[in-house]
């Protein structure tokens, strides 16, 4: 089957599981676990697995999730190379997750790669950890001086006292544009109340037959005119949030500024009170329920499940709770640093993006922009069927994850040292 090909009659159409089957780690790999110190204090940890003669290193890390059992890990080892997996200072909690405080603990791991001894440093990035090694990528390659200095949310952040390796390459498997540019496609728009989960403009309800939703399995389908309504109003939904988000950072940084000019306990506490946004709804993509709306080989149903009509309703989704600091930092698609549109034409390393055609966040015209905006002369952009979290297009034939690792195999080893 080719990438372009359907997906053959008799085969079992998979969901989006993120169950992804795992090949047996070699038996000479090596592991050990080490807790680094960040350039700002913090403590991160990660684990390093090697295999003999091994000189060079991906490294997999994402900014709400835990790398350690990646389904490439194993498929990584088994090509001669390294594998570096690393949490941020915050693994599986996002609530306070700052992309700006994610690029310090990815320097760290990196810091001590180099330390290591390994000859080549490559950066993979899965997911949300595509932006983030983008974002990485172009931060590290900038004299120290013009790196960020503050967040979105105005907070100060030392990019330029930190040592910030570059990376020697960048691998990029099902990226999406960024945690802001993807809820944006993922808002409920028709939320009217910020505080009511259930209220609702129903000329906005994308789970209304009468605007074009059909009970699932059965494909919806939604007029040009709905589609373009309702992106207008996703992005005026995640405006008023932004809005919000700068009133509060606002407020706390007034309180900061009063009690360092007075020493008032009551501006102290103030400033220290919690801040916190939460935002209801956010399983709403079209794309997920209409498939002829930027289609590809993808099953029915979100990144969360199979019944985004519901799931959209109860507590799984992006972005659901989070400081000012971490939703203007990660979620706002208008204010987040780490947009990999924004950052890629800092990637300026051999770069090969891997699309995998039954994507649900990585769609075709989303990766051919990412990959025309890389900036590297050395570049590849391959596509393989598979779903977003690696597993199988149908069931029966390999998983995307194993015949991403393939395309690896080939492409490292035109530039590369890999252990044999």
């Amino acid at each position: 089957m080719t990438a372009n090909s359907p997906a053959p009659a008799a085969a079992t159409r998979l969901g989006a599981g993120r169950d992804v089957p795992l090949r047996r780690v070699p038996a000479h790999t090596s592991t050990s676990i080490h807790q680094l110190t960040t350039a700002d204090g913090a403590k991160v940890s990660g684990v390093l697995r090697t295999v003999p003669g091994a000189r060079t290193v991906v490294t997999l890390m994402h900014p709400r999730q835990d790398f350690t059992h990646h389904v490439l890990v194993p498929e990584l080892l088994a090509l001669g190379a390294a594998v570096w997996t690393q949490t941020t200072r915050s693994p599986n909690n996002d609530l306070n997750l700052v992309h700006e405080q994610a690029l310090l603990d990815m320097a760290a791991g990196q810091v001590h790669l180099r330390d290591a001894g390994f000859d080549h440093v490559i950066t993979l990035g899965h997911s949300g950890g595509g932006p983030l090694a983008a974002f990485y990528h172009q931060q590290a390659g900038l004299p120290p001086a013009d790196r960020i200095r503050r967040t979105p949310a105005g907070r100060p952040v030392d990019l330029a006292g930190a040592t910030m390796p570059v990376p020697d390459a960048a691998l990029f498997m099902a990226p999406h544009l960024g945690q802001g540019p993807l809820l944006q496609r993922v808002i409920d728009p028709s939320v009217t109340d910020e505080a009511d989960p259930l209220s609702i403009d129903p000329d906005l309800d994308p789970y209304d037959p009468a605007n074009g939703f059909a009970e699932p399995p059965r494909s919806s389908a939604y007029t040009a005119e709905f589609v373009n309504r309702y992106r207008a109003a996703q992005q005026a939904r995640v405006h008023r949030i932004d809005q919000r988000a700068h009133d509060l950072a606002a407020d706390a940084r007034a309180a900061r500024a009063a009690f360092a000019a007075g020493g008032d306990p009551a501006d102290r506490r103030r400033s220290l009170a919690p801040r916190l946004l939460t935002v209801h709804r956010t399983d709403a993509d079209l794309r997920s329920v209409d498939l002829s709306l930027d289609p590809n080989q993808r099953p029915y149903g979100s990144l969360f499940g199979h019944r985004p009509d519901l799931i959209n309703y109860g507590l799984v989704g992006f972005g659901r709770l989070s400081t000012p600091d971490a939703w203007l930092s990660t979620w706002s698609a208008a204010h987040s640093n780490a947009r990999f549109l924004r950052c890629a034409p800092g990637v300026t390393g051999p770069t090969l993006l891997i699309e995998l055609t039954g994507d649900q966040a990585c769609f075709p015209a989303d990766a051919r922009a990412m990959f025309d905006a890389v900036a590297a002369t050395d570049k590849t952009h391959e596509r393989v069927p598979g779903k977003h979290f690696g597993g199988a297009l149908n069931s029966g034939e390999p998983t995307g994850a194993a015949l991403a690792a393939d395309l690896i195999r080939t492409w490292l080893a035109a530039r590369f040292a890999l252990a044999t």
